[in-house]
């Protein structure tokens, strides 16, 4: 974080020092969230969670060299006070932010924001030092803790910004408006709290009306291939580029194919010329984020040789989203169970489909969270889809929603040992140490509640013996 004193925050955050000795002192380092990753100078924000409360642990901060606890009371400790620390969180990243030149990239979408997010800071990162969302923290409290990491240098600020709800993008980019704005697609994540589709894309239009006009420098990224994220162009005064495979698409893939590999490759055509990009990541899915991510970097200057070669060398970032590790009898295991949607859930299992031709192939998979009435549907569906893409053996794990993925490929044909239904992941874990063979590939993934990246790691890990182990 850029150097500000405790003075300086207080007035920002509207808070009253207590037991601050020099109001002159400044924070240097980052703010934090957990009194294990203070650094010498830290701002230590105290948030009273359902099983710890920060403010315990407020004395351990400043011994490890905090300079002061933001929180919501006197602490015992050079402290400011607060009415929210969300809040002030947010008023603290918007000051900062707003004193920055930095360049601010916001994207949002229904899936595939962590990986578009990762592949965009991959490339910016070649060009000048940039911060980047961490993993998915992308709501009111990770999104000011990723701003607040930003420093004079730093040239790029890529920000990843979720939804659950109409307001919810509108409030984040009030935080730290961006010049980029950037919308994936709009698909089924969390229907059931929005209430439908055209509700989500409402949510998430409220990124490219939060753009300054053109004029201004103001630039919408927005999926050709998309109908509802193509509609928002009339929601923006900023200058609209699309990416898709759409012919009309301003940075657009020719030549889309998988390879043997899983992996993708295609023609990268931008304004400025066509490059070829073969990309180490696996499912085709990950075209449509690689042009999204193409887009935002020739934006910014990069050349399309550049992009290409950036796109071509780019790897995950993020855990548990198609981490492909190969044991060394040969069994390849996808773990992909950070979290799962209709969409994800589809492209994966395509995904799964191209890796494993010539080989037995699993699905273990749990449930999809936030569907609502449309979750019986989905879930079936889903089971469906591993039947007519011929996954050798699909494994559905958990209580009610597993049994609807495991009734789906029953009614699509699936009548003998091809798909199973079992409590739990040890359960899981239990069936394919037993059934694997060298050379075959295993697929896990679901909602992040569902903890199912147990089964990857317990197949992965030898020192537990494929016990799975808490989270």
């Amino acid at each position: 974080m850029i150097a500000l004193s405790l003075a300086e925050i207080a007035e920002i955050v509207g808070g009253q020092s207590h037991d601050i000795p020099d109001s002159a002192l400044l924070v240097t380092g980052p703010v934090v969230i957990d009194s294990r990753e203070v650094q010498p100078g830290s701002l230590f924000a105290a948030f009273a969670g359902e099983r710890v409360d920060g403010h315990d642990f407020a004395g351990r901060a400043v011994a490890a060299g905090a300079a002061a606890v933001l929180a919501t009371r006197p602490v015992g400790a050079p402290a400011i006070v607060v009415d929210d620390v969300t809040e002030a969180l947010g008023a603290l990243a918007r000051a900062v932010v707003g004193r920055l030149g930095t360049k601010v990239v916001a994207l949002t979408g229904s899936a595939g924001k962590t990986s578009t997010k990762d592949l965009i800071a991959q490339l910016l990162e070649r060009k000048a030092p940039t911060v980047w969302t961490p993993g998915s923290l992308n709501n009111e409290i990770g999104l000011p803790l990723t701003a607040l990491r930003a420093t004079g240098e730093t040239h790029h600020l890529v920000l990843e910004m979720g939804a659950r709800g109409i307001g919810h993008i509108r409030y984040l980019t009030g935080l730290t408006p961006p010049h980029i704005g950037l919308v994936l697609n709009v698909g089924t994540a969390h229907i059931g709290e929005f209430g439908g589709r055209e509700q989500i894309a409402e949510a998430k239009g409220e990124m490219v009306e939060a753009l300054p006009p053109a004029e201004e420098g103001g630039v919408a990224v927005l999926n050709a291939d998309d109908h509802l994220v193509r509609a928002m162009t009339s929601r923006t005064k900023a200058r609209v580029v699309l990416f898709g495979e759409a012919a009309d698409a301003d940075v657009r893939a020719e030549n889309v194919r998988l390879m043997e590999n899983g992996r993708p490759a295609f023609s990268l055509r931008t304004p400025t010329g066509c490059s070829d990009v073969t990309m180490r990541l696996y499912g085709e899915h990950h075209v449509s984020n690689a042009l999204a991510a193409a887009a935002v970097a020739h934006e910014l200057g990069m050349s399309v040789d550049e992009i290409a070669t950036a796109l071509s060398e780019a790897g995950t970032l993020s855990r548990w989203r198609m981490e492909v590790t190969e044991r060394p009898d040969g069994v390849t295991v996808v773990n992909d169970a950070y979290n799962a949607n209709p969409e994800s859930m589809r492209a994966a299992l395509r995904a799964l489909a191209a890796m494993g031709q010539g080989r037995r192939t699993w699905a273990v998979l749990g449930r999809m969270a936030e569907l609502g009435d449309d979750s019986l549907a989905e879930h079936d569906a889903v089971g469906r889809l591993a039947v007519r893409l011929n996954v050798s053996k699909l494994v559905a794990v958990g209580g009610r929603e597993a049994s609807w993925l495991q009734l789906g490929a029953y009614n699509e044909g699936s009548w003998g040992e091809e798909s199973v239904h079992v409590s739990d992941a040890q359960a899981a874990v239990d069936l394919l140490r037993s059934e694997l063979r060298p050379g075959d590939v295993v697929l896990v993934k679901a909602s992040r509640s569902v903890g199912l990246e147990r089964v990857a790691q317990a197949l992965l890990d030898h020192r537990t013996e494929g016990e799975v182990t808490g989270r």
